[in-house]
């Protein structure tokens, strides 16, 4: 979700102001994600990265995610949402707002009608990496590791394959997203900043995405033995 700190300062307001923007962009993707039949959407809203910024803006995150959640918590549980924390293991996260997450995941297990992902301290490659030390603990043997397999030690293993990636503000960049996910996901990228995304955007890229030709490797079947 980027472009908050570019939104801001052509505003000539503060990176926070850009942050504090992107609440209402947030809601309205989720309504819109929901509305258009997406059954999983994962929002990456801070990457393990990020602890690498101002502690000032890191620390106006922290609080900001913490009013978002509680504010909007009864709406997602209303609306069917199941939401899930991916990452949150830092023990720089606040005590608070690390509770706020489990309260907010376990009001929300019994929702059927999405899975929101909210993956916050986020690194696919610690991901990655923790998986490979389940798999080792486990003593599996090496000629047993299979794709599934390993995948099944990622975190929420039933969490399908990712379809789409839509990165706002035209940057074309992973950050370390959900690596093993994206093997083979479909990237949009709008210049739009994140704040000013709305659902109109958001159908449009899903638009787009439906318009691509998913061959996962292979070549459409009316190609088949046809050397040209």
């Amino acid at each position: 979700m980027d472009g908050n700190g570019r939104w801001a300062q052509r505003r000539s307001l503060p990176r926070t102001a850009g942050h504090q923007a992107a609440e209402t962009t947030v809601i309205d993707i989720i309504e819109a994600a929901r509305a258009a039949g997406v059954e999983w959407l994962s929002l990456y809203a801070f990457s393990t990265e990020n602890w690498s910024r101002p502690g000032t803006e890191v620390d106006f995150l922290m609080r900001l995610v913490r009013r978002v959640v509680r504010k909007h918590a009864p709406l997602l549980l209303a609306r069917g949402i199941r939401c899930r924390f991916l990452g949150v293991a830092d023990s720089r996260i606040p005590r608070e707002l690390a509770q706020d997450f489990e309260d907010l995941a376990t009001l929300t297990a019994g929702n059927r009608g999405m899975t929101l992902t909210v993956a916050f301290d986020h690194g696919g490659r610690r991901d990655i990496v923790e998986a490979a030390r389940s798999l080792i603990r486990s003593r599996t043997p090496a000629d047993e590791v299979t794709e599934q397999l390993f995948a099944d030690h990622l975190p929420f293993p039933d969490t399908p394959d990712v379809d789409l990636v839509i990165r706002t503000s035209g940057e074309q960049r992973i950050s370390n997203f959900m690596l093993w996910q994206v093997a083979y996901a479909e990237w949009v990228f709008p210049e739009v900043l994140w704040p000013d995304f709305r659902a109109p955007d958001f159908l449009a890229c899903l638009h787009t995405y439906r318009r691509r030709d998913r061959r996962f490797g292979g070549v459409p079947p009316r190609t088949m033995g046809d050397p040209s």
